[in-house]
């Protein structure tokens, strides 16, 4: 099924949105200012903790963040949960990804990534379209089961932010961007922008991120 966008993404040729949020870690505040002028950067917009493939794609974003970098690229997390679930969650999963924290989804709705509305057509292809993002799973499963089965296999327990972020933002979807040093839009990709719903929970391999990231510098 097609997904219902009330606003445009942020597309190439475009200039990024502006923003400035909290840093995870506590050392300030975080805004595309940090970066414009000065070098090109990874943003990726992830969904709260309570989402199990965004837990999985921040840990394969960070390890493809050193490659990043030696391209001349910067990486940048957002996680829509506040900085002290955030700190919590990575005081026990250490990561070097550079993160901040926007539970109100606010840099989602200014890059414009899809928040689908929940029509009884949409709940209906919930049931019945099937996924295995990278293959994670012996088959394919509907997409509330497979993100139980995914959530299982992490072995994480939901407390009662993660339960109020989901409430909040589902079924808001992801989106990574790469921007320039002068602060436009060389590259987007949108969560099942070409699948449907099909393409829930996958996020651009570490490849295609190299590739466009090198694409920067042509």
């Amino acid at each position: 099924m097609n997904i219902t966008q009330i606003s445009q993404p942020a597309s190439p040729g475009k200039p990024a949105p502006d923003f400035a949020l909290p840093a995870v870690d506590g050392s300030g505040t975080v805004s595309l200012a940090d970066y414009r002028g000065r070098t090109p950067f990874f943003l990726a917009l992830f969904i709260g903790l309570w989402c199990p493939f965004c837990r999985r794609a921040i840990a394969q974003i960070a390890a493809s963040e050193p490659a990043l970098k030696s391209a001349g690229v910067e990486t940048l997390g957002v996680v829509a949960t506040p900085p002290d679930n955030a700190q919590l969650y990575f005081r026990y999963r250490p990561t070097r990804l550079r993160l901040a924290a926007d539970p109100e989804l606010s840099t989602h709705q200014a890059y414009g990534v899809p928040k689908p509305i929940p029509t009884p057509e949409f709940l209906r292809a919930l049931e019945t379209t099937l996924i295995n993002p990278d293959g994670l799973l012996a088959e394919p499963l509907p997409i509330s089961q497979a993100a139980e089965a995914v959530g299982k296999l992490d072995s994480y327990k939901e407390n009662e932010t993660d339960q109020a972020d989901m409430e909040r933002q589902w079924p808001q979807l992801k989106g990574q961007f790469l921007i320039d040093r002068d602060g436009f839009v060389r590259w987007a990709n949108i969560e099942c922008a070409a699948d449907g719903l099909a393409g829930v929970g996958k996020f651009p391999s570490a490849s295609e991120i190299l590739a466009a990231a090198r694409s920067l510098a042509d």
